[in-house]
């Protein structure tokens, strides 16, 4: 029997799937959008000698500051850092998961997640570094490498991801999983990782309730679930029990998500340059979102660009201190921190 993502994974043929899936990035349609002023903080992170990061997937920070980078290089790797950016060590070398990164984050007891689109797993690491939980399955050598369906996949099951992307919780510590890329869905498990429901299905759909690429997602104070809906550049927004409850589409296409801790919370929502840079998406992408949890813009920051201050696809943000962010790049290969400045109240249209 074929297995759509398999184990003995070829990273050319998982960004060949990519390519095949590419959409057509979306200009903002959000009008007269205040500028956040901000700066980027030079030579952040100190790598040491002969050490570099590569495609930098996912950043987080827990409670003490200690900033985690999922990026691929040589091979899929997870590097610590200090909160002053001097590298600490790296984690979970030679695990079983770790094959083609996608994100890292951090729950509110300083638990470390990885989800690894290449073995279609999210792991769980406790604080000093050791394995306690395992979502997913990563398929047998033998079953072969990396296939892209020809049609419809078949239907998502309970258990098994299909290119996962990005990995949230609730205040009970209930889990959830956008699975993204070949599934089209948002799959919702208690704490101890049982299935509860899902929205979504294996299928594409442009539907409030369905998805194109859930690519991110974040959970706000009471239980509310943030997804971005990245193809169908929107953010769809539900209660805990994954009953849609609103949508903001005027953000463009939401690479990533993330809501700070409060008790003001906020939601930032980065419309990327994709990674392929088209030529066309420079002018009409770049940019990241502040806005209120009701979907109220604040302002804007960033621009599509190369040098230090400008993003080049930008595919985390921890926000854990959200006038000083971490954003981690994939074609850039780099994680920058940026400083926003105090801003006017004004609000932009929605």
């Amino acid at each position: 029997m074929k297995r759509y993502v398999g184990g003995c994974l070829v990273v050319a043929v998982l960004v060949a799937a990519a390519t095949a899936t590419v959409f057509a990035q979306s200009r903002a349609t959000a009008q007269n959008v205040p500028e956040i002023p901000f700066e980027s903080v030079p030579n952040f992170l100190k790598m040491p000698a002969d050490v570099y990061l590569g495609e930098s997937m996912g950043v987080a920070r827990n409670s003490k500051g200690s900033i985690f980078v999922y990026h691929r290089r040589d091979d899929t790797r997870l590097f610590e850092f200090a909160p002053d950016g001097t590298f600490v060590k790296e984690w979970g070398e030679g695990v079983y998961g770790f094959e083609f990164a996608h994100k890292v984050r951090v729950d509110a007891q300083d638990n470390v997640w990885v989800v690894d689109e290449g073995t279609n797993m999210v792991i769980k690491f406790n604080p000093e570094g050791r394995v306690v939980m395992v979502l997913g399955r990563r398929p047998e050598a033998v079953e072969g490498a990396v296939e892209t369906p020809q049609g419809d996949p078949p239907p998502a099951e309970r258990y098994l991801f299909a290119r996962p992307t990005d990995v949230a919780w609730d205040p009970q510590g209930n889990i959830f999983v956008p699975d993204g890329y070949i599934n089209h869905r948002v799959v919702k498990y208690d704490k101890n990782g049982r299935f509860v429901r899902q929205v979504g299905s294996h299928l594409r759909g442009s539907e409030p309730y369905q998805f194109n690429t859930p690519h991110s997602i974040a959970v706000d104070g009471q239980g509310n679930v943030y997804v971005a809906d990245r193809g169908n550049a929107r953010i769809q927004v539900f209660d805990n029990n994954l009953v849609l409850r609103a949508i903001y589409d005027n953000v463009g296409n939401p690479w990533e998500v993330c809501i700070s801790p409060g008790p003001h919370q906020y939601l930032f929502s980065s419309n990327s340059n994709p990674d392929a840079n088209p030529a066309a998406s420079w002018e009409t992408s770049g940019e990241i979102y502040k806005m209120e949890l009701d979907g109220r813009i604040i302002g804007k920051f960033g621009r599509a660009g190369k040098a230090v201050g400008q993003f080049q696809t930008v595919h985390g943000i921890d926000c854990r201190n959200p006038d000083e962010l971490i954003v981690s790049e994939i074609s850039a290969w780099r994680v920058q921190k940026i400083r926003l400045r105090a801003t006017s109240p004004q609000t932009a249209a929605r």
